[in-house]
């Protein structure tokens, strides 16, 4: 029941989603856990506006370091913030926490930084990290111009790294999008995951709204068809 949220892009909704996959979860009487492994950007509080929304919707007791290991002052790509930090981020760390996470909440989210690919180190990414906690992936697609290979980009890089997409929500970032529809239905065709939700353009988007939009069912059908694939494959 955990999942790993990655995002076409930065700033396409992956904290939205994983929010409101928490509050869904938690409707079902579970207990959850929203992860960001690593923040860039935070306010004079010194918290990442992410972080306080995942730690908002989480309702177990979890520390700060669990739900975020690393955290970082400036805006800018993790590897760059952690190097200005003179800060190594060592996904050993990450997985410490996640596990922490997992041993206390039924359902854990972890939301990636920025697209699927975005370096953490000299020599790993967010893939890398993905890989690693071997979780299902979600992917948020930004429904905007440019999308369309975007997404599908994303998905092949899922892909290759032998990780199971269980679900794709459409995230409309451009309430003027032309040709929405055919864009979401190319998608559907070529994306071999369930679409759980379409999230129409919002100037105020609420994860707790959003929440009753996401087709909860859809992720635990496909869970259950990789399983049987991988029963046969043995």
């Amino acid at each position: 029941m955990n999942y790993f949220v990655t995002g076409t892009d930065t700033g396409v909704g992956k904290t939205l989603i994983s929010c409101a996959l928490l509050y869904a979860f938690a409707m079902q009487g579970k207990s959850v856990a929203g992860m960001k492994p690593v923040a860039a950007g935070y306010d004079e509080d010194g918290l990442n506006e992410d972080v306080k929304k995942l730690r908002a919707a989480t309702n177990i007791f979890a520390s700060l370091g669990q739900i975020n290991p690393y955290s970082f002052a400036h805006p800018v790509a993790p590897h760059i913030a952690a190097r200005n930090s003179g800060v190594q981020i060592n996904l050993e760390r990450i997985l410490e926490s996640y596990n922490e996470l997992a041993s206390q909440a039924e359902v854990v989210i972890v939301e990636g930084v920025g697209g699927f690919q975005v370096p953490l180190n000299d020599t790993q990414d967010t893939a890398d990290l993905a890989v690693e906690l071997g979780l299902p992936v979600i992917l948020v697609v930004g429904m905007r111009l440019g999308c369309l290979n975007h997404a599908l980009l994303t998905m092949r890089a899922i892909t290759d790294c032998g990780l199971n997409c269980a679900g794709w929500v459409a995230n409309v970032l451009d309430s003027n999008m032309t040709a929405l529809d055919e864009n979401i239905l190319a998608l559907q065709q070529r994306i071999n995951a369930p679409l759980l939700s379409v999230i129409m353009f919002q100037t105020a988007p609420d994860s707790k709204n959003i929440s009753t939009q996401l087709d909860l069912n859809l992720l635990q059908v496909r869970i259950h068809e990789q399983n049987k694939l991988v029963a046969v494959d043995l």
